[in-house]
């Protein structure tokens, strides 16, 4: 499974103002779950209860939160660059404006780590963050995000 298989250009976004953790955690649980109440509440718990683990706060202004829910019945995930960061209690201590959210079902345990890796292995890259926070629009976003590869597949 690719990146690009979790992603939809509605779930690429560049939303208003988000006041803090909780009500990102809230926004993208809404967009995962593609308008079901019922999987947007489970959702939302599955990331508040990773995040309880320690923060997915990768550095950089990165994030990564993420979650396994039985509610869900395929993977799938969003992107959110933020106007203005949030604290997100990353490890280096910087604010969050990248926000790469993702929900797998229950029973995906090696694909969700490879999609993690996946993840950081994009976000690792410095070059790769300043042409996000430079895209123009969420559709610019979409474009960069469905054109990245991982290095192990440019081969």
């Amino acid at each position: 499974m690719h990146l690009l298989d979790l992603l939809s250009p509605g779930r690429v976004v560049v939303p208003g103002s988000v006041p803090g953790k909780k009500r990102l955690l809230e926004r993208a649980a809404a967009l995962l779950a593609g308008g079901n109440p019922e999987v947007e509440r489970a959702v939302f718990d599955a990331l508040v209860g990773r995040e309880r683990m320690g923060s997915t706060g990768l550095g950089h202004g990165v994030a990564i939160p993420h979650g396994r829910s039985a509610q869900v019945a395929t993977a799938s995930g969003c992107f959110m660059r933020l106007p203005e960061p949030v604290d997100f209690g990353s490890p280096d201590g910087q604010p969050v404006d990248l926000v790469f959210a993702m929900v797998v079902p229950e029973h995906f345990t090696s694909q969700h780590l490879v999609l993690l890796s996946q993840l950081a292995e994009m976000f690792g890259e410095e070059s790769f963050r300043g042409r996000l926070r430079a895209a123009s629009d969420a559709a610019a976003l979409y474009a960069l995000l469905s054109g990245w590869q991982p290095a192990t597949l440019e081969a």
